[in-house]
């Protein structure tokens, strides 16, 4: 572990243990492990890139720097229940992490949607766990079905995370985001320009975003008349699209490689504590008309 990495947990401990865990009160044992050492402790397992608890409790109690930075690690199981238990905190660790970003105060989202296949067998489809929430869909740049989830996600124009949520993937996509936009309506601010892509086109889709402040842009339909263009920076009109062809359209390569991060980080699947966040954001997709963060 470089000196670089120990700085950073440090740092996070302090942030953790001053702004996110409320101080114990009343009687009782105070645990050996507070909780602030034990969010940087499952902080530096994914910086660390150990997918496996079991490995990565092993590897604590053997490391010098670890045993110097958290006097006390708890067994496999133990940690287990902690981190799971933790989960609320861990939540608010992030927001507190996003809210200091200066990338928070970007005027400009991004949202995409990707799979997650969770399954390539009919067997693993009959026993597998996520019956109910994962269910089949086409992945169009692949050309192949898949069963699984989707991945939706709202980030900032450097790729931070904002909203995101897991969904059935026969779910539309429009309704899947102006659920996920209701439930943290609290996040937009007045004059919020949201970047998509021609999938959620629609002007019910459009009044919607607009109802909550937010100004839709995304890359005009061939059988549209011109308005935005095809989103290639800088934005041209009709006569000199063909010098913007050649240009990177930046914020498709951002999204997609937010998307992969978001999707596979230090190799771990989704849990299913996860999918228990989805069925909550998602619940006006169900039980309405027509899937946490």
């Amino acid at each position: 572990m470089t000196k670089e990495l120990e700085t950073l947990l440090t740092e996070l401990y302090v942030l953790i243990d001053d702004h996110v865990v409320e101080p114990r009160s009343g009687r009782g044992r105070r645990p050996v492990l507070s909780d602030a050492e034990l969010l940087t402790l499952a902080v530096a397992q994914m910086l660390l890139g150990f997918d496996c608890e079991r490995r990565w409790i092993r590897h604590a109690h053997h490391s010098v720097e670890l045993r110097a930075l958290f006097p006390y690690i708890p067994g496999q199981s133990d940690y287990n229940k902690r981190v799971r238990a933790a989960r609320g905190l861990l939540c608010k660790a992030i927001q507190t992490l996003a809210r200091i970003s200066p990338s928070w105060f970007d005027d400009l989202w991004i949202t995409d949607a990707t799979p997650v296949p969770c399954g390539m067998s009919r067997e693993t489809v009959k026993r597998s766990d996520l019956a109910g929430h994962a269910g089949y869909g086409y992945c169009a740049s692949h050309s192949r079905f898949y069963w699984g989830l989707k991945l939706y996600l709202v980030c900032a124009g450097d790729g931070m995370p904002i909203m995101w949520c897991l969904a059935n993937p026969k779910l539309g996509e429009r309704e899947v985001v102006t659920a996920l936009l209701e439930r943290d309506h609290h996040l937009i601010r007045s004059g919020q320009i949201l970047l998509a892509d021609k999938g959620f086109s629609g002007a019910q889709f459009a009044d919607t975003t607009a109802a909550m402040g937010l100004k839709l842009l995304r890359p005009d339909r061939k059988d549209e008349t011109y308005k935005n263009g095809n989103l290639a920076l800088p934005a041209v009109p009709p006569h000199a699209a063909s010098s913007a062809a050649t240009r990177p359209q930046w914020h498709r390569t951002e999204i997609a490689r937010t998307n992969w991060h978001t999707k596979f980080p230090a190799g771990r699947d989704w849990s299913h504590d996860s999918l228990q966040v989805v069925d909550s954001t998602l619940a006006t997709s169900h039980t309405g008309p027509t899937a946490g963060r």
